[in-house]
């Protein structure tokens, strides 16, 4: 039989300060009932005298004393399922798209479980996204985290949608999840109708939470998305993609609840668990050997004041295995994606491309990093006084940019032609300078000009 208490000592936004009890445990799910209502909560922190509940809903004219509180005796689960799919969802994974109800497969707790690393296989297997600049030169593996760091004023909206409507897995049993976390309504409407657009919707599960709601549905969207995900992958042999934007309202969101809590705050506020609590987000995903699906991440954050060294991307970055990199220069240039692919980075391309494939995107980056040497130099000094193979890199660099990264927003590019757009790019360089390719490469891709069709 459950028991109500009453015991509350104070409250402090959506943090209920509790006289401890016998037998709680720390994640256990709570019923906090008023006169008129009842919400959720969470034990987020026991010790001898107080607990500390987090309420999962909007806290207005609540009072101490009117309040009193079960303890379930159980963990924070959700409902899990296949018919989840193709649905729009809260934080808790409740549907709001006016579609019915979904009846539940099981009911998984959102804070998973650990993955040992000796079961754990190393991620392989090329994932398509559509985008050149992404497949061609920093290529996303399947079972890998590459987070997309992003800056103010820059298409990142489009550029996410994109992304989850175009991205496919190497298996033909394959599910995106986005997790849109903290977003202000008229970006989410946009962001539900581009994806809802798309042919892939079917499979893509949803999981929202707006600027306006209290700081911990954040925290336990971003959970909730990664607890289907590994029912999909584990249970169901799904390979999933999640995409989780945006971990900066994640974190500042952690903040929040930190400062609530009356916590020591470390660098920038932050509280000083934030890697270790990023690091149970990021590592819920990878290859497990005797499962036949997998979880690849794509995290999107917005940098503030476009700091690569402020602490959200700098921890993500220590976390993760590579990064892309949203570039504003690029963008006032009318480029999009306004993608650098000089900082941007896939640290695990290798494993999921050919050898042709990685002395390719070497070339094409060796040629393009030259480029923007001499663009710098002639910016100096003027284009007249440059030497013939230096004006050469000077339009490389441009046809680069306008050809190979820009695209259109819904343009998906097959890699095929990616590769060929490289391919042709790297023609207008003179054979000497193409010093990261094989002769035979040569002979084939730049003075044979054939078509490398599937030959990867």
């Amino acid at each position: 039989m459950l028991i109500e208490y009453k015991g509350v000592s104070r409250l402090s936004g959506n943090l209920i300060f509790f006289k401890t009890v016998e037998g709680i445990r720390y994640g256990e799910r709570v019923k906090i009932k008023t006169k008129d209502r009842v919400l959720n909560g969470k034990v987020i922190h026991i010790d001898e005298k107080l607990t500390l509940i987090e309420v999962l809903g909007q806290t207005y004219s609540l009072k101490p004393e009117d309040i009193s509180v079960v303890f379930t005796g159980k963990p924070f689960e959700i409902p899990v399922s296949e018919s989840m799919l193709g649905r729009i969802m809260d934080f808790a994974g409740k549907p709001i798209d006016e579609l019915g109800d979904i009846i539940p497969e099981k009911f998984s707790e959102i804070s998973g479980s650990a993955y040992n690393p000796y079961r754990r296989e190393y991620p392989k297997d090329f994932v398509h996204t559509g985008i050149s600049a992404i497949d061609g030169l920093n290529s996303l593996v399947k079972g890998q985290k590459l987070p997309l760091f992003a800056v103010s004023g820059v298409p990142t909206d489009e550029l996410v949608a994109q992304i989850v409507r175009q991205i496919k897995s190497p298996q033909e049993k394959s599910a995106t999840i986005f997790g849109a976390v903290g977003i202000r309504y008229e970006i989410a409407d946009f962001l539900i109708s581009e994806i809802s657009s798309g042919g892939n919707f079917f499979r893509t599960a949803v999981f929202m939470s707006l600027a306006d709601e209290p700081s911990v549905n954040s925290i336990i969207l971003v959970r909730s998305a990664l607890t289907l995900a590994e029912f999909l992958a584990f249970d169901k042999g799904y390979d999933v993609v999640v995409v989780l934007y945006d971990m900066t309202n994640y974190c500042e969101a952690l903040r929040d609840l930190s400062s609530k809590r009356g916590e020591i705050p470390s660098r920038k506020g932050y509280p000083g668990y934030m890697y270790s609590d990023l690091a149970t987000i990021y590592e819920r995903s990878g290859i497990v050997k005797g499962k036949e699906g997998s979880i690849t991440q794509i995290p999107v954050l917005t940098m503030p004041d476009d700091d690569i060294t402020h602490p959200i991307p700098d921890l993500t970055g220590y976390i993760t295995e590579g990064q892309i990199v949203l570039d504003r220069a690029v963008h006032q240039k009318g480029i999009y994606p306004p993608i650098n692919v000089l900082p941007s980075l896939s640290r695990l391309m290798n494993r999921g491309v050919s050898k042709l494939h990685q002395r390719w995107a070497h070339q094409l980056y060796s040629a393009y990093a030259k480029a923007k040497r001499v663009e710098m130099l002639a910016s100096i000094v003027g284009e007249s006084e440059i030497s013939e193979v230096e004006k050469l890199y000077l339009q490389f660099g441009r046809n680069f940019e306008k050809q190979f990264i820009h695209q259109g927003r819904y343009e998906d590019r097959p890699l095929d032609k990616t590769l060929e757009i490289g391919w042709s790019l790297l023609r207008a360089l003179p054979v000497e300078e193409l010093t990261r390719l094989k002769e035979e490469d040569i002979n084939r891709f730049i003075l044979g000009a054939e078509d490398e069709g599937t030959d990867q």
